[in-house]
């Protein structure tokens, strides 16, 4: 009996495979469905990351060649009246919503309240649109690890329930659920560590370009 016990566990820890794809294989459906979510949340977060690398360099320096053209005309009338309409800037958006505005202000008296009132409007919807998916990010950043934790906790408690049926603590026996199980953590922390530094990383960004669009606001009020 005991010579069958040796052999089977032998064999068992001969044929083991702990590729990730055999992992997620023998995986039950609950683990399955943490590895799944995990792994489309890293995918998913990803894609924000490069999409806010991209934009943040586009719209620097986009907005750093606005600023130089426009202290470099004649009035802002004219270099609105020049303004393309497909212009894409953030920057170039306020000044040319603000402008829109000033032109509709018939009194002289509130136009100065008005256009900063614009201003500032105009300067929360364009970070509005630039903070877009910051939520998830954070979300991702802070709910993976215990995601990944849930599947760990259901791979070791498997674990457990293939001792007590076999009735053999062999390590050939426990060795693949406990592996799922740590593969689930892995995961979590795999989609939660890039999450967490991308937004700060971008959170800090955006408070710099807020603060490049006030001294904007700022400076184009003095002139109006």
């Amino acid at each position: 009996m005991e010579a069958d016990i040796t052999s089977q566990t032998v064999g068992l820890a001969s044929s083991a495979d702990f590729s990730l794809i055999k992992l997620f294989v023998r995986a039950d459906i609950i683990v399955k469905s943490v590895i799944i979510i995990l792994i489309v949340c890293s995918i998913y977060s990803w894609a924000i990351i490069i999409e806010k690398i991209k934009l943040f360099k586009k719209i620097n320096i986009s907005s750093n060649e606005f600023e130089e053209k426009f202290w470099k005309s004649k009035s802002a009338e004219s270099f609105y009246n020049n303004i393309p309409r497909d212009i894409e800037d953030p920057m170039a958006l306020v000044f040319k919503a603000s402008m829109e505005a000033a032109f509709k202000t018939k009194s002289k008296t509130q136009l100065n309240e008005r256009l900063s009132n614009m201003l500032q409007i105009n300067i929360e919807k364009q970070m509005e649109e630039i903070e877009k998916s910051y939520t998830f990010l954070a979300t991702v950043g802070s709910t993976a690890p215990f995601i990944g934790l849930f599947g760990t906790v259901w791979g070791i408690m498997n674990s457990f329930q293939s001792i007590a049926i076999s009735r053999n603590t062999s390590l050939a026996i426990v060795a693949p659920g406990i592996a799922e199980a740590l593969f689930a953590t892995a995961l979590g922390l795999l989609a939660a560590i890039p999450s967490v530094v991308a937004y700060n990383k971008f959170n800090s960004d955006s408070k710099k370009y807020l603060q490049k669009l006030e001294n904007f606001s700022k400076r184009f009020l003095t002139i109006i």
